[in-house]
């Protein structure tokens, strides 16, 4: 089989197939084709991957999420894809396994990832393998044999600890690159000064916005960033969050259970939502946390399935719900569809500050400090939601509710306070971002220090 005698030649393969982050795990000797490959203890492994979307497999001895991946062994001269791959997500303990990488493969490394007998185990492994990813969704993947050139060289290397993993550089694409083409580009921006309220097009042109929540468009549309569905990150890997108040929006899913995810949000606001006095215009708002009733809607967050203490998914049809005064679910988001929106999009954020003024059209200014949140994990947000530092706070309405044609409006927003950002993540830096300072502190436990 052919093989790859430098790490030189290996990043050079996996960025001519258009990887742009490389990294490798040293493996054990339980990683293999039975036992699975042990890829971490918690789930922020899964924003390393872009896999599929998660599912439950609740009738398990073991209940597990399960992912799919888009996965390829890759040598100097050949590529193949493993379609049986997959990630498999153990909440109980919890931990990530890859499996399924083997089956149907004739380059896939079969010899070198057997089990070894419990007799013949030595304590150490020297195998190492290796992983890079595309903007595309794909995953390659390439094993250096114990002993070989190639693994030699890796465990030697200076390389990015990224926890369990060892992150290599690739010129331009790295994590630490990005964040450092992001705070140039920030850095642009905030010498403009006051910008009009912009946003872009499908066809990526600029036009003038006149509605007073364009902060985060204008942003948007100054990064090149186009409006659309999709559910990657905004900008070289980053999610762009921009914010003027105390309260920063994090997530707006829609929910997928519960009456609203069985009749729509205009079923559910005629329900649960309230007339404006005056105008033919209903509204669902209020601020919910987890065990309070709401004033607003009287209405409650719960989580179900999610151990607060112990910060674990008890049960993998778990979900956070939303109950009527009536006890009945009136809406709910499962955990499963929750874990693939966060960790595609959350992996990495800059939540940047604004003011606005009024000039034609509004206009925004971007200013410090720039908080750069980086490696998460779906449990800091459950946790966060429990203790009360990220919130449902709604915005859906109905104008014409009694016309033939009214417009539904779909708001369903989480938020966080300013000083609880830190709670979603594993280090949040405060940056900022002009030439002269370019100091970046690490928040530990809030942002009282740092200038509102």
């Amino acid at each position: 089989m052919d093989v790859f005698e430098t790490l030189a030649a290996l990043v050079s393969r996996f960025g001519a197939l258009g990887a742009t982050r490389i990294f490798f795990k040293p493996l054990a000797e339980n990683d293999n084709s039975k036992q699975q490959v042990y890829l971490g203890g918690s789930f922020d492994v899964l924003t390393f991957f872009r896999h599929g979307t998660v599912h439950a497999e609740p009738g398990l001895k073991d209940p597990t999420f399960k992912a799919a991946l888009d996965f390829h062994w890759v040598h100097p001269e050949t590529v193949e894809k493993a379609a049986g791959a997959q990630l498999i997500l153990y909440p109980r303990y919890p931990e990530v396994r890859l499996s399924g990488f083997l089956a149907g493969c004739r380059t896939a490394p079969n010899a070198h990832l057997r089990p070894i007998p419990k007799q013949d185990r030595k304590g150490v492994d020297g195998r190492v393998l290796f992983f890079g990813t595309t903007p595309d969704g794909r995953t390659l993947a390439h094993l250096a044999p114990s002993g070989s050139p190639l693994a030699c060289e890796a465990l030697l290397a200076q390389h990015v600890d990224a926890g369990l993993f060892k992150e290599l550089p690739l010129t331009g694409t790295t994590a630490g690159d990005s964040k450092s083409l992001l705070i140039q580009k920030l850095r642009e921006i905030q010498e403009m000064g006051p910008v009009p309220s912009m946003r872009l097009d499908r066809s990526g042109n600029r036009i003038p916005y006149k509605a007073r929540n364009g902060g985060g468009y204008t942003l948007e549309a100054l990064l090149g960033i186009r409006p659309n569905g999709d559910a990657a990150p905004d900008y070289l890997g980053w999610e762009i969050k921009a914010f003027s108040g105390n309260l920063i929006t994090v997530m707006t899913p829609e929910p997928d259970g519960g009456f609203y995810g069985e009749n729509g949000v205009g079923a559910f606001i005629r329900r649960h939502g309230r007339k404006v006095e005056g105008k033919d215009q209903m509204y669902f708002t209020g601020r919910h946390y987890v065990g309070k009733a709401d004033r607003t809607t009287s209405m409650t967050l719960g989580l179900i399935g999610f151990d607060a203490a112990s910060g674990k998914i008890t049960d993998v049809e778990g979900r956070i719900v939303l109950i009527d005064k009536e006890g009945s679910e009136g809406a709910s988001w499962s955990y499963s569809h929750l874990l693939t929106h966060w960790n595609r999009k959350h992996s990495s954020a800059a939540y940047v500050p604004y003011s606005s003024t009024t000039l034609e059209l509004p206009a925004y200014t971007y200013e410090n400090p720039v908080l750069f949140g980086e490696r998460t994990d779906f449990s800091r947000y459950l946790r966060a939601l429990a203790v009360g530092q990220v919130v449902f706070d709604p915005g859906s309405k109905i104008d014409g509710a009694a016309s033939e044609r009214p417009k539904v409006k779909a708001r369903s927003q989480f938020r966080v306070s300013r000083k609880h950002v830190h709670a979603l993540y594993e280090e949040l830096t405060a940056v900022d971002v002009r030439p002269e300072q370019g100091a970046k502190n690490p928040v530990a436990g809030g942002l009282e220090n740092f200038p509102k």
